[in-house]
């Protein structure tokens, strides 16, 4: 086992259980690898489960590249109550004895694909003049966050475990809530509800199949660095430009670089595309070609 603080770089993809948050789930990981610096790749409540993406080292660079990517959900919507958290936590706050059946679940889920007006719940780390919202909602204040824009790529009811209940799947982009999207389902359905269960089985390139349970990580004699997984993994979805030794230097020491082998790829991509400048396989920096240079946005203190 490594001395706590010393360097690691990587991600660790951590199966979150009920109950801790996401900070005290990336403590006791911290601990159990001895890293210096650690980062979480986007919160889950407490009475969420699953993916919990951790970054190490120069991985925590990448956080915020892995936020954005896309999320995928199991859930579990509760007819017939809705609780002012959205989530079983909360107080019930309006009841309703209509119960859907599977055809009228299954009509109503086609409006909620594609870009969507979603409000966020009350009890939420949005902030408003510096305050988080879930502050001023435990405080009783009466109000509504603003509703904004949100992508829903997919949407699938999986199962019904009886006229009370039914499980489904999302697949979403960053900012979505999906308290809020079973709120608004039962609304859309006549009725009200709320999540029994919430479980993330993906971020990005980041899946369930690969994480390991926080049980598995503190168990005496085992090694989780062996669960850790490249920083480059986090990059597997944008262009990758392969680099010469003089032209890695360069850019680990913020310089542009002119690279004339891949004029015709870099033109072709979106302006302001990142790509991955990679020497040997080793990420060296987060980079776009601009004025027929490649321009570093991100530099990482690694080397092959």
């Amino acid at each position: 086992m490594k001395r706590r603080g010393d360097r690691l770089d990587g991600f660790l993809v951590l199966d979150k259980p009920l109950g801790p948050t996401s900070t005290q789930a990336l403590g006791r990981a911290r601990r159990a690898l001895g890293a210096a610096k650690a980062g979480h790749c986007g919160t889950l409540d407490p009475l969420a489960s699953g993916v919990l993406v951790l970054a190490f080292g120069e991985a925590t660079k990448l956080v915020d590249h892995v936020m954005d990517g896309a999320k995928r959900y199991a859930f579990a919507i509760r007819w017939g109550e809705a609780r002012d958290t959205g989530d079983a936590e909360g107080v019930t706050t309006a009841t309703s004895a209509v119960r859907p059946d599977r055809a009228a679940i299954e009509a109503a889920l086609p409006r909620f694909l594609g870009e969507i007006s979603q409000v966020p719940p009350s009890f939420s780390a949005i902030k408003q003049d510096g305050r988080p919202a879930y502050e001023r909602a435990r405080a009783g204040e009466d109000f509504e966050l603003p509703a904004r824009l949100v992508r829903i790529d997919r949407l699938v009811l999986t199962g019904m475990t009886g006229p009370d209940e039914a499980l489904f799947e999302v697949d979403c982009g960053k900012g979505t809530y999906v308290r809020s999207l079973g709120r608004d389902i039962a609304l859309a359905l006549g009725t009200v509800g709320h999540l029994a269960a919430l479980r993330r089985l993906r971020v990005g390139g980041f899946g369930i199949e690969t994480a390991i349970s926080l049980d598995s990580l503190e168990a005496p004699g085992y090694d989780p660095r062996a669960y850790l997984q490249p920083v480059e993994t986090a990059l597997d979805d944008i262009p990758a430009l392969a680099m010469t030794g003089a032209e890695a230097d360069a850019l680990r020491h913020g310089r542009a670089v002119q690279v004339p082998r891949a004029a015709s790829m870099l033109s072709a991509l979106p302006v302001g595309r990142a790509i991955a400048a990679l020497e040997a396989g080793v990420l060296v920096a987060l980079v776009r070609a601009e004025d027929g240079m490649v321009r570093p946005l991100r530099v990482f203190n690694r080397s092959p």
